[in-house]
């Protein structure tokens, strides 16, 4: 059954590529307004290009969303742009993987570049349990996830990355696919914490065992989420 399910999955690494674009804030659709979307829906292969930031050709939003500290946002994926069918997967093409949300304090979210750190705010991996990966949720979910913004975090602009990695060839070098999107916010309200971070390219190697992985053996049965520890608060 595994060997059968690779097999498609190789067959589909080219059918169902996807962009993280639009935002929702505490319930209001923000469209793609704040959202840096990328030239197109291929994902970033590589994890030591600055790419492995906010994408590859992404441009500066037209604007900043306004998002109260301890606020929920939804990330919104689907593989076309301007396309929120939700009878179609977000991510379709048994791309499985998990789902990664980071924030990034910025002088101006407008402008940065995304040289600045990262703290992990978010991550939904793999429930051996029940086999359902953190993306599965996103397809059956109209490629929504819901994020809480730290409440305890210092006001002021962030860039806010959404990730998810697909892993369905990832068992070779270079296999894993890396789709994500920054969205530019204005954080006001929370306190004056201020979350170590990491800095991309170098949060990821190329050999992690959540980034190469072969999520298709009989010997699979845990994952482990690449990158830092979410941040508690």
């Amino acid at each position: 059954m595994r060997t059968a399910f690779a097999i498609s999955a190789f067959a589909a690494t080219a059918a169902a590529h996807a962009t993280f674009q639009e935002l929702w804030v505490a319930g209001t659709d923000e469209e793609s307004t704040c959202a840096r979307l990328p030239g197109n829906n291929n994902p970033v292969t590589s994890v030591s290009t600055n790419d492995i930031r906010c994408n590859a050709g992404s441009k500066a939003a037209a604007s900043k969303c306004s998002v109260a500290a301890g606020d929920v946002v939804t990330v919104e994926m689907h593989q076309q742009p301007g396309d929120r069918d939700c009878s179609r997967e977000a991510l379709g093409g048994n791309h499985f993987g998990p789902v990664i949300v980071y924030l990034s304090k910025v002088d101006d979210a407008a402008t940065a570049d995304g040289s600045s750190s990262w703290f992990k705010i978010f991550e939904l991996g793999y429930d051996s349990s029940t086999k359902v990966w953190g993306n599965d949720l996103l397809n059956k979910n109209c490629g929504k996830q819901d994020v809480t913004i730290p409440s305890d975090i210092a006001p002021g602009d962030y860039l806010l990355r959404a990730e998810t990695i697909a892993l369905h060839t990832a068992s070779q070098p270079g296999g894993a696919q890396f789709y994500m999107t920054c969205y530019q916010l204005t954080v006001t309200g929370g306190g004056s914490a201020s979350p170590a971070g990491v800095k991309f390219p170098g949060a990821y190697s190329a050999s992690d065992p959540g980034i190469q992985v072969d999520i298709w053996g009989n010997g699979f049965s845990e994952y482990t989420i690449p990158g830092p520890a979410v941040y508690s608060g």
